[in-house]
């Protein structure tokens, strides 16, 4: 069994979340003592309606947490990845051997995974973890944020949102950015279209993405002007069915809406400092992009596996628990604003009628459609993330391949790498 790690304080997590049940489960088995918290009760937390694109930087640490096994009866696997550009009429298409060779192994470009399933697994693991807690369905009011002169003697992580009330408690700055998109997503019965094939539509008036979910089942990602997905979801089931099908390739044909549509206006958003002193932002708290390329849960599971990293160089006396959040903030900030960046300019540059930035996505289209070496570069990056373009191995995924190899000493229980070191030039001063 676990034991509690006396040189750290307690931890709060506020937000049970895919992000914060996923941060509670990490560092509770690293027998920290953690404190998972919502004011939503379990059933609410697990009813959305809705899907996730997995990359490979999520799949390893689902795997470095025993969890990818259990997930596998519910994961659906696309093999292939069709993005097409319909101003253009130019169609690249992705598959397995275009991965870069340490992700080629699991024969996916990447995996879709319904909620419910995610949160069902996720909390036959909490409530299995001997050092964590469980508030759920409390009144917030009953529960404030803590006072600021105690916030070196807990440490807090907001995984509570975009509308995160911690982050506005601790008067972090925010950087906010109001897209005319919103995004209109659904799950449809679709005849014509293979289960292990995922599609990106380049349109003019946003990207619209076709997810399997197994037995003729799709989510669709639909990017348009807000009004109008409202507009469409206002719709009676028929006459959706056929904005959908003049929407999508010939070859696609929707049958039948599986769910309520739902309607989300889209945000670019990023706090440039993700601390304040040991408290941190995690997950949606801290950022969010556009969905294209699929990357929000992946983006923020990142945020988790830094964090682990850096709780296990707190446990192991490498960095001094009064520079975890620095350290957090310095690490993550490049990658954030790098994916910020660059969903924002396919989305730019990929949903406009204007002839320029016609002529200029030519060039990246072309080179996809025809070059090996584009291919597995995109996948590289939409996979692991745009830093990890020039290396073999992305670094910051938890722990580096260097660290795994000098430390081979996991937990028997949980097969996460008990002792972890930063680089002297990531720490901070």
């Amino acid at each position: 069994m676990s034991t509690i790690t006396p040189n750290i304080p307690k931890i709060v997590i506020h937000g049970a979340g895919p992000t914060g049940a996923m941060a509670a489960i990490c560092l509770g088995s690293r027998g920290l003592d953690v404190t998972l918290c919502d004011p939503k009760p379990r059933e609410d937390l697990s009813a959305k309606s809705r899907a996730y694109a997995l990359t490979h930087s999520s799949r390893r640490l689902l795997e470095r947490l025993n969890l990818w096994e259990d997930l596998q009866k519910d994961l659906i696997p696309f093999r292939q990845l069709r993005l097409e550009d319909r101003r253009l009429c130019c169609t690249a298409w992705f598959n397995v051997d275009d991965l870069p060779s340490h992700n080629r192994y699991s024969d996916a470009i990447g995996w879709i995974l319904d909620h419910k399933a995610l949160m069902a697994c996720l909390f036959r693991r909490l409530v299995a973890e001997p050092s964590l807690q469980l508030q759920l369905g409390y009144d917030f009011d009953a529960f404030p944020p803590l006072p600021t002169d105690s916030l070196e003697t807990i440490v807090n992580i907001a995984a509570d949102g975009s509308q995160s009330q911690l982050r506005h408690y601790w008067q972090l700055p925010f950087l906010q950015h109001q897209y005319r998109q919103g995004c209109l997503t659904t799950k449809v019965l679709l005849r014509g279209c293979p289960s292990d094939t995922a599609h990106e539509l380049f349109r003019d008036e946003g990207p619209l993405a076709v997810l399997p979910l197994g037995d003729a089942a799709f989510q669709i990602v639909w990017t348009a002007p807000l009004e109008r997905c409202r507009y469409l979801a206002a719709m009676d089931s028929a006459h959706l069915l056929d904005e959908l099908a003049a929407a999508l390739p010939n070859s696609l044909e929707p049958e039948r809406l599986l769910d309520c549509p739902g309607v989300f206006p889209l945000e670019l958003n990023l706090a440039p400092r993700l601390h304040n002193g040991i408290s941190l932002l995690v997950g949606e708290s801290g950022h969010r992009c556009h969905p294209v390329g699929g990357q929000g849960l992946n983006l923020c599971w990142r945020d988790v596996a830094e964090l682990d990293y850096l709780f296990a160089s707190v446990t192991c006396g490498s960095l001094p628990l009064r520079h975890l959040g620095r350290a957090y903030s310095l690490r993550r900030l490049p990658d954030l604003v790098m994916v910020g960046l660059t969903t924002d300019l396919l989305v730019r540059l990929f949903s406009s009628r204007k002839l320029l930035p016609k002529v200029v996505r030519t060039v990246p289209m072309q080179l996809l459609r025809e070059r090996f070496w584009a291919r597995r570069l995109a996948l590289q990056g939409m996979s692991d993330g745009p830093l990890t373009l020039g290396n073999f191995l992305p670094e910051s995924i938890g722990l580096t391949s260097a660290t795994l190899n000098v430390h081979q000493q996991p937990s028997t229980t949980n097969n996460i790498p008990a002792v972890a070191k930063i680089p002297a030039a990531s720490q901070p001063q």
